[in-house]
């Protein structure tokens, strides 16, 4: 035991030398430097000559790392050990730290590979692989009764080999070298994941030296760190659940180091290597999920292809995460997400349903259980169906890839009559969602599918109409009964209504037998006022689908309704006649009653509570009634689309339910009238235009959700008769319908009416019916503005609307150019009044966007000037116009040098000027009126420091550049002689081809070349007053003496 007691304090020493920090870094600063630092070799040596034959070979190719790794074993073993026989190489005359020399000699050469060089990462493995074996095949040496006696960390030679190597490595993760801090992050991560035990000493060396690279500035190396330091935190969490006490401070210290890079981590292959890598705790477990929502598609592609299916069951994850997980994936823009998410849907998740894993830990994919009907029902009441299987919900879309996927579940479900005798909530959503399958995907591949499983019209008519039925009685009998449980029956009794109303919106109606048979069940249980208002809807939409598509049908489809409509409105009388029944045998019996009685009072004054207490239950039902009725006109008019006019069921319902319930005192009676009276309004312009004052007046006076419906019916008004707003009489009214949208856009306002005025007018700009240029400056100052910043549906609908508005049309482009400058003086304003704890974006990026926003190259559609035919009819596209960016330089320039302008507004002014796009293509009388524009700035030294003239000055350069290039071409073509035929100038034209194409490769000039051009000498002779053919004159000949230099 000396022996190993000295080997021990000799390790030691050489890693308490790690504490010089500074020498450390001086001498680690290079790869070279690392090599030429080591001690000194000396000769070579037949031990050397075989370790590197071995690591030269190890780095060509992984195919032989086995066979090499048992040859450097016997090499390492001829060292240590006593040999049986003598060795071929004569490497017993050497010791175990000769061995450990000539390897620590080798692994440092590594240090200096760079993270390109594919045989640095299979020296690397090797090294690994190596060290596992020569570990597993020393610790088979020791005796099991030695391990029992100690209980401790077992010295061996490849424990004595893996401390020295990593007592080499520890100082070089401080070097200054990123290669070397990378190999030797890679080789320790690599060493502390391939064995299953290390020692103390080095165990806390190591945690201390990756947790400081986790903040190293080079990507490659953090993610070695946190691949080694994954581990750690594993096997710290493994030993805290054993022992509570025992360092669980520093376990929680490390994991919440891991879990804050996770989050924050700049680096995507980063936050990938910790979601892959980080132990599975409940305390871990909701960070790794969040990354469902990371910016890197590979990353969030990481969490459902690996992470979920070694989760295990999912059934241990919590309902609302289920639903999480699948709405994010199944909703995500990367379509390997989405095909991820559903993979595991249908392949793991109905696995663990089944009762039997797809994958187990560590091994590969086991067979795939049968069918199972039984455990698709399952996975459906799993994931919620009741509330995720509404029509905002995922459910359905989770169900469309599992039958997507899943050909042999297609065949083996069956829809018998037993099962639509006993429907539940998750079984009537699996026969909808084979049904819409079955329907939409495939284009009628699956439609023999239909025909063989699920029932005809009559037969589903007969299902409605019973659990129908069964639902009305429900719901009758729901204040006799106790509310808890018999509540949950009835919402699950919709719900089966509901999906039975779904599938009959699919169904064909040919079967005139058929067809009557569902007319009539559904025109019943419309007039069926305990109705849902969700059911009635739907109901409304197959009515409309059952009674066809034509005029005629439009009209009887209206009939039906309105009569419906008259039938639940007759409630209200039956009951007022009930109730008068009674009032009048209550007069007669008190008449009897002589004025002399004692009790008088008290009796009348307890008959008159009771009275007041009827009429308060009358004036409730009574509204309860016209909501419904209202709601079924609300539905009916959002299924037709035929004039108003023409169709007198119509104008019946308009007159007789709709007028009445806007002039009602009744708030709840009164905004469902305004919706209805907004639905009329689309169907007839000129009820339109007699109730838009109405509707401002709502926006003005009422509250926030009456605002919100204000404006959806303005914009829905304004888009379907667009011009009642460009032909309007009265300016006034016009002026009246801008100002409530700008109004709607204002911070002061609620969030909900924000959002609702920004997309209201952003449809109406996109189609061009508003094309006021102060409101485009109000939504490009809200895009930007602090107070916006909470209000993240307003954001994102900006965030669509501007680039496409601005790329759509040449009009809409020039708009935004001439709001530029009071966009930014706004911006620099608001920059100015910030409060401390306020963010707001950097007028870089204002700028930046700005001018994207405003270039021409960008357009979808290119005006006429730029589009051309060449001879064999092929549309080709020449340059484009630039005029737009010269507009709005004119425009910046005049704002600079106007009076009044801060210095805070001249600079990202003036720094626009250095990014506009100029091409020669331009109007010339544009491009001069521009580079007088920017010599007079020049000249008066508007820009206030170095940055801002040299934009002006490449400004400058590249107007003088695109005029001359101007001049050029209109000097060409008119020096042609007299005399000449058309067919000569066709044969002139056809020699100067290659001119032509070099002159129009460099047409559109970019700024940067621009500046290396220098400034124009045609600045005089532009600016100077006289005749253009002077001007000309003068042009020529400084382009002559242009070409005679050499």
């Amino acid at each position: 035991m000396p022996g190993r007691v000295s080997a021990r304090t000799s390790t030691t020493s050489r890693v308490s030398r790690k504490s010089s920090v500074p020498t450390l870094n001086a001498r680690a600063s290079t790869s070279s430097r690392v090599v030429s630092d080591t001690p000194e070799e000396g000769p070579s040596t037949t031990l050397r000559i075989s370790i590197c034959n071995i690591f030269r070979d190890a780095q060509k190719t992984t195919t032989g790392h086995r066979k090499l790794v048992v040859n450097l074993r016997k090499v390492h073993e001829a060292c240590c050990y006593e040999p049986s026989k003598p060795t071929k190489g004569g490497l017993e005359e050497f010791g175990e730290d000769d061995f450990n020399i000539e390897a620590a000699r080798c692994v440092i050469r590594i240090t200096g590979v760079k993270k390109s060089e594919g045989a640095g990462d299979r020296l690397v493995r090797f090294l690994g692989l190596f060290l596992k074996h020569a570990n597993e095949k020393d610790a088979a040496l020791i005796p099991q009764e030695d391990l029992d006696e100690t209980q401790a960390f077992p010295e061996t030679p490849s424990t004595r080999l893996t401390s020295y190597i990593l007592s080499v490595l520890l100082p070089l993760l401080t070097a200054k070298e990123k290669t070397v801090r990378y190999r030797s992050t890679q080789m320790i991560s690599h060493i502390v994941n391939s064995l299953d035990s290390i020692d103390d000493e080095y165990y806390h060396l190591l945690r201390m030296g990756l947790v400081k690279r986790i903040r190293d500035k080079e990507s490659m190396v953090r993610v070695q760190a946190v691949l080694g330091l994954g581990r750690l935190a594993g096997n710290e969490g493994d030993e805290d659940q054993g022992n509570e006490d025992s360092g669980s401070d520093d376990f929680s210290g490390l994991l919440e180091k891991l879990l804050d890079v996770l989050q924050n981590d700049p680096s995507a292959e980063v936050r990938r290597s910790l979601l892959v890598n980080l132990p599975l705790t409940p305390t871990t477990l909701p960070f790794l999920l969040e990354r469902a929502r990371d910016l890197d598609p590979a990353t969030r592609r990481a969490l459902y292809s690996r992470l979920l299916p070694a989760l295990g069951d999912f059934r241990h994850l919590s309902l609302s995460m289920r639903e999480k997980l699948l709405r994010w994936g199944l909703r995500d823009r990367d379509e390997n997400v989405r095909k991820a998410t559903a993979r595991l849907f249908r392949e793991r998740w109905i696995e663990d349903c089944a009762g039997t894993k797809a994958v187990k830990e560590g091994s590969a994919a086991s067979e795939v259980s049968p069918p199972s009907i039984e455990a698709l029902l399952e996975l459906l009441e799993r994931i919620d169906v009741m509330n995720s299987g509404v029509e905002s919900g995922i459910a359905l879309e989770a169900l469309k890839e599992f039958w997507n996927g899943r050909p042999d579940y297609r065949d083996a479900i069956s829809f018998d009559n037993a099962f639509w005798d006993n429907l539940s909530a998750e079984s009537v959503f699996l026969a909808r969602s084979f049904n819409d399958f079955c329907r939409q995907e495939g284009e009628g591949k699956y439609e023999a599918l239909i025909e063989e499983k699920m029932p005809e019209v009559t037969k589903l008519g007969f299902f409605i109409q019973r659990y129908a039925n069964d639902l009305v009685t429900r719901l009758r009998q729901i204040n006799t009964t106790a509310e808890g449980e018999e509540e949950e029956d009835t919402v699950e009794q919709e719900f089966i209504v509901e999906q039975l109303l779904h599938i009959a919106q699919t169904l064909d109606y040919s079967d005139e037998v058929g067809r009557r048979k569902m007319f009539s069940l559904l025109r019943e249980a419309l007039a069926v006022a305990e109705l849902p208002d969700e059911i009635t809807k739907l109901v409304v939409e197959v009515l409309r689908t059952v009674s066809g598509n034509d005029s005629a049908a439009e009209r009887e489809f209206c009939g039906v309704v309105l009569e419906a409509v008259a039938e639940v409105h007759d409630t209200i009388v039956v009951e007022d006649t009930v109730v008068e029944d009674d009032d009048e045998s209550f007069h007669s019996a008190r008449s009897e009653v002589t004025d002399t009685t004692p009790t008088r009072d008290k009796k009348s004054k307890k008959l008159l509570a009771e009275n007041h207490e009827a009429d308060e239950d009358i004036a409730i039902r009574e509204i309860m009634v016209n909501l419904k009725c209202l709601h079924i006109a609300q539905c009916m008019l959002q299924n037709v689309g035929d004039n108003l006019q023409d169709n007198v069921h119509l104008v019946t319902m308009l007159n007789n339910l709709v007028v009445p319930a806007v002039r009602s005192h009744e708030a709840p009676i009164r905004e469902r009238g305004l919706l209805c009276l907004g639905l009329c309004c689309l169907l007839d312009k000129t009820l339109a235009e007699e109730n838009l004052t109405l509707f401002l007046h709502c926006f003005s006076k009422g509250h926030d959700a009456l605002q919100v419906t204000a404006l959806h019916v303005l914009s829905d008004i304004l888009t379907s008769h667009p011009t009642l707003l460009s032909q309007s009489s009265d300016p006034a009214l016009h002026k009246s319908i801008l100002k409530v949208f700008s109004k709607g856009l204002k911070a002061t306002q609620e969030q909900d009416v924000q959002s609702a005025a920004t997309s209201a007018l952003c449809k109406l700009m996109l189609t061009n019916i508003i094309t006021e240029e102060d409101l485009l400056k109000q939504l490009v100052i809200c895009y930007f503005e602090p107070a916006t910043k909470e209000n993240a549906a307003m954001r994102q609908a900006l965030s669509y609307f501007l680039p496409v508005y601005c790329h759509s049309r040449r009009e809409n482009m020039e708009r935004m150019a001439n709001v530029v400058p009071g966009v930014i003086h706004a911006i620099v304003g608001l920059g100015e009044e910030l409060e401390d704890d306020e963010e707001m974006v950097g007028m870089g990026v204002v700028v930046n966007m700005l001018i994207e926003w405003t270039d021409a190259r960008k357009l979808v559609v290119q005006d006429a000037a730029a589009v051309s035919w060449d001879e064999a009819g092929r549309k080709e596209i020449r340059s484009v116009n630039g005029d737009i960016h010269l507009d709005m330089a004119e425009s910046l320039l005049e704002r600079v040098m106007g009076h009044g302008c801060p210095k805070e507004e001249k600079k990202p002014l003036l720094s626009m000027l250095g990014k506009i796009y100029v091409t020669s293509t331009s109007t010339p009388e544009k491009l001069q009126s521009v580079y007088e524009f920017v010599a007079e700035a020049l000249e008066l030294k508007t820009a206030p420091d170095a940055t801002t003239r040299n934009a002006l000055t490449k400004l400058h350069t590249a107007l003088g550049k695109a005029m001359s290039e101007t001049v050029a071409k209109s000097s060409r073509k008119s020096s042609v002689p007299e005399g000449v035929t058309v067919a000569d100038e066709d044969d002139a034209e056809a020699e100067q081809t290659v001119l032509a194409e070099t002159n129009n490769r460099n047409e559109d000039i970019k700024m940067e070349d621009a500046e290396e051009e220098g400034p124009t000498e045609l600045k005089d002779s532009i600016l100077e007053e006289g005749p253009a053919d002077v001007k000309d004159s003068i042009l020529d000949e400084l382009l002559d003496d242009e070409e005679e230099e050499p």
